[in-house]
């Protein structure tokens, strides 16, 4: 079987992926990036924070991104009934961009895999990983192309960007079940044809059903006058609806009064699709050789959109890491990867769980919210879920427990 020799595999083109190669290739580092999928390939998650711009930047797509023409996002809008509430992430307590976008995940994708590409990292498309090896001194994977022979790669460094593909925890027996209940989500893309001036298009549109305070609907805008559009529910609940994929997502549009009305004119022009028990976890987010990015290591809940900036957080930190190494650091995988990764994500954990059960509703809710909190708040929906300085990153259940007690309606 043919063997050839890089420095970093990468598994998977999705934002991870191509960002840790566009950062590898300004290591200098030989790269090579194998996908299973052909792009533009769709993809969920399309709502993007402001903390995802720091990493594109550092990985040289920042213009490519900003010149794509994608919907300008500054915000999320609440809504709980009759009440709203407005979060700019531009009134945030951490620095950095308080600004973003919202995009269709196919051209985001295949953007940052072209600008990657273009940057001098060879990516493979319809490349399936079908065996690993990491006894030796370097990894070797096997891969299987579209009609064609299988072939090994050996690396010194492999990096699992394979998303909810999840090569590695399959291969390696990492998987481990996440505490979260087992939920669901239903989606589709519409022609909204909002009326203008009647919904703010930079911000996505959280709802919270109306009898149902853990079932909530997406609404995220692009900038060619359609949207994003889905409910997340526990899958039992989903289960009583009929139909198809659009046809329950229509059912339970119709009941929710106000989104019902906004959306009176849209265009049901595109196929439903669904996911479900999409919540996992590994018991190690590195290992001899290997390192797991974004997805690939574990995804809590879609309710914040932190998804792409785990994704592209992991993919600083991992090629950080494999920086000092090859600069002749002797480096502590888990001290200085996987718990400062940890740390972002059980900051968000705790405002998730807290979302399902309803008190973090409560809070957005309150009316005579402190302005200092709101924008501590503020700054951990924007992305910014490693900041210490911000009290509710440093000891996040402490401090929003102790919130939730005092916004009790």
């Amino acid at each position: 079987m043919k063997v050839e020799r890089v420095d970093v595999l990468i598994i998977g083109a999705g934002p991870s992926g191509s960002v840790a190669a566009g950062m590898l290739i300004k290591q200098q580092r030989d790269v090579l990036v194998v996908e299973r999928q052909t792009f533009p390939r769709f993809s969920i998650g399309e709502s993007l924070l402001p903390q995802s711009m720091q990493y594109l930047e550092e990985a040289g797509m920042l213009r490519a991104v900003v010149e794509a023409g994608f919907q300008y996002k500054n915000g999320a809008s609440f809504v709980r009934g009759d009440r709203t509430a407005v979060i700019d992430f531009r009134n945030k307590f951490s620095p950095g961009w308080g600004t973003t976008y919202q995009v269709p995940r196919a051209d985001f994708d295949h953007l940052l895999a072209q600008t990657a590409e273009a940057a001098g990292a060879p990516f493979r498309y319809r490349q399936e990983v079908t065996a690993v090896d990491f006894s030796g001194d370097r990894p070797r994977v096997t891969i299987r192309p579209d009609g064609g022979d299988s072939y090994q790669v050996e690396a010194r460094h492999v990096l699992d960007a394979s998303g909810f593909g999840r090569v590695l925890p399959k291969l390696l027996d990492l998987e481990t079940p996440s505490n979260f209940p087992v939920r669901a989500a239903v989606f589709t893309h519409i022609k909204d044809n909002i009326p203008l001036g009647t919904f703010d298009r930079n911000k996505i549109r959280i709802g919270v059903h109306p009898q149902h305070v853990d079932v909530w609907y997406w609404t995220i805008p692009f900038s060619n006058g359609r949207c994003s559009l889905g409910v997340v529910a526990e899958k039992a609940f989903l289960d009583r609806y009929g139909g198809s994929d659009v046809e329950v997502l229509q059912q339970l549009v119709a009941e929710d009064p106000w989104l019902s009305a906004l959306l009176a004119e849209a265009q049901w022009d595109t196929p439903g699709r669904r996911i479900a028990g999409y919540a996992a976890n590994v018991k190690s987010l590195w290992g001899k050789g290997y390192a797991l990015l974004g997805n690939a290591g574990e995804f809590l809940d879609p309710v914040f959109s932190s998804g792409v900036t785990i994704a592209v957080k992991s993919a600083s930190l991992a090629t950080a890491m494999i920086g000092r190494e090859w600069a002749g650091e002797t480096v502590d995988w888990e001290k200085d990867y996987a718990v400062p990764l940890k740390q972002g994500v059980d900051t968000f954990r705790v405002f998730v769980e807290s979302w399902y059960n309803g008190k973090f509703q409560d809070v957005l809710f309150f009316p005579n919210k402190s302005e200092e909190v709101l924008r501590m708040i503020a700054s951990i929906l924007a992305g910014y879920a490693w900041d210490r300085t911000n009290p509710y990153v440093a000891e996040p259940r402490r401090r929003l427990s102790t919130l939730e007690k005092m916004c009790v309606a």
